[in-house]
């Protein structure tokens, strides 16, 4: 049997060779591409599907999808609780965090439903919605802060890391209480709890206005309720110095929060989350605090420290007492800083005990190392509740706001 030679003769055979290993130069490379292609594209639909996030039902008006967040800050999207459904999921959505550290356990869980959205205000990163948490059987009011649309890299970051200071930082009873966050797609949220009444200075003006005739739980607000709601503050205040080194940097009743039975959230962190996240405070931040609520070193634009917020915890207890009066109300903001150093003090409300009193001029110390600390305050308060009148406290004259803004340099 003959055996078929190659169609190459000796004289050919070099160029049959290098005609060979032309083609494979071409086909192996093309073949590797294409599986490079494809093992590339499987990957990433597996990571795609596999960060897929856990359906969470929120409740949008009919012409508002999960993206439309950003009409909220005009109120020209108001959702509403007759809106039909929309699922936001995570294969439908641009990943934009892998969720890492502290923030896994704070992740919304699939049985949590937020109904009833409506809008608030504009936040410092976007919306800030009342909304109801439903979650089984169990309803309860919530706030929804949520992070605006189009959004920067380092703001989504920021947002995340907001979410990560109320995880680590905001776990104690008296300061706001984050309940879930939602930060691993767009778009994101934090759920806070919600407190209500609320703003502690729009109480305190509420309680001005109410017919003396009307049992209310103003009836029951009197000095003593003042010492009640003095020592919680002083409590969540030394919590953030004591445990994470901390300063608040805003303490006045319209950063606190009061809720039923007199009990008080701090809230107001934007400048204790800055100093968290970067170690400073910012000098353009600091100058949005009222000249009337700070210490004299900090208007000379010294470092806030935790006897600048006792300062400032003073200012809080003369707002207490006279149920929201502006501080200094007969100084125009510029003018405080050389009272202060020439010795001035506001004198004594009229419904305030001569304890209480001695106790605001003990913060006001012109010399921070000569002001008390949180854990002395809370002490003294304690001492001093028994002691205090239980005599409702009043007021004649309601709160103009614009007269408010005014006298205290700020507008509420």
């Amino acid at each position: 049997m003959d055996v078929q030679t190659p169609p190459c003769n000796t004289t050919s055979e070099n160029q049959c060779g290098v005609k060979s290993s032309s083609y494979a130069l071409i086909i192996i490379p093309v073949l590797l591409a294409v599986s490079t292609v494809v093992v590339v594209a499987l990957i990433v639909y597996s990571v795609c599907c596999k960060r897929q996030e856990r359906a969470v039902t929120v409740v949008f008006n009919s012409d508002t999808s999960a993206r439309s967040l950003e009409g909220w800050a005009d109120g020209t999207l108001l959702p509403t609780c007759t809106s039909k459904r929309v699922r936001s999921t995570g294969c439908g959505s641009v990943l934009v965090s892998t969720v890492s550290g502290p923030l896994g356990p704070w992740e919304i869980p699939e049985d949590c439903v937020l109904e009833e959205l409506a809008f608030l205000h504009t936040g410092r990163y976007g919306p800030v919605c009342r909304s109801q948490l439903s979650a089984g059987q169990v309803t309860s009011a919530v706030v929804v802060k949520t992070l605006r649309d189009s959004t920067s890299q380092a703001e989504v970051k920021e947002f995340v890391n907001w979410a990560r200071f109320h995880a680590v930082v905001s776990r104690h009873e008296n300061l706001v209480q984050m309940l879930f966050c939602q930060t691993r797609h767009v778009p994101m949220y934090l759920v806070l709890e919600d407190v209500n009444p609320g703003n502690l200075l729009h109480f305190l003006w509420s309680l001005r206005n109410e017919d003396p005739g009307t049992p209310s739980q103003s009836q029951q607000f009197c000095e003593k309720s003042v010492y009640l709601l003095a020592k919680q503050v002083a409590a969540g205040l030394e919590y953030l110095h004591s445990e994470h080194r901390l300063v608040h940097g805003d303490v006045a009743a319209r950063s606190v929060l009061i809720g039923a039975g007199l009990s008080v959230r701090v809230a107001g962190l934007g400048m204790a989350f800055e100093a968290w996240e970067t170690g400073k405070v910012a000098n353009r931040r600091a100058a949005e605090v009222p000249l009337k609520w700070q210490a004299p070193e900090r208007i000379t634009h010294l470092a806030m420290t935790t006897r600048s917020d006792v300062w400032s915890f003073g200012i809080l207890l003369y707002e207490l007492v006279t149920l929201g009066a502006p501080p200094y109300p007969g100084l125009e903001p510029l003018d405080v800083l050389p009272q202060i150093r020439s010795s001035y003090r506001m004198e004594k409300p009229e419904s305030c005990g001569t304890p209480l009193y001695e106790l605001m001029k003990c913060c006001w110390m012109l010399n921070s190392s000569d002001r008390p600390t949180f854990p002395a305050i809370i002490q003294l308060l304690q001492s001093y509740t028994d002691l205090a009148d239980t005599k409702r406290l009043s007021s004649l004259e309601s709160m103009n706001i614009f007269e408010y803004s005014k006298k205290a340099g700020v507008f509420p």
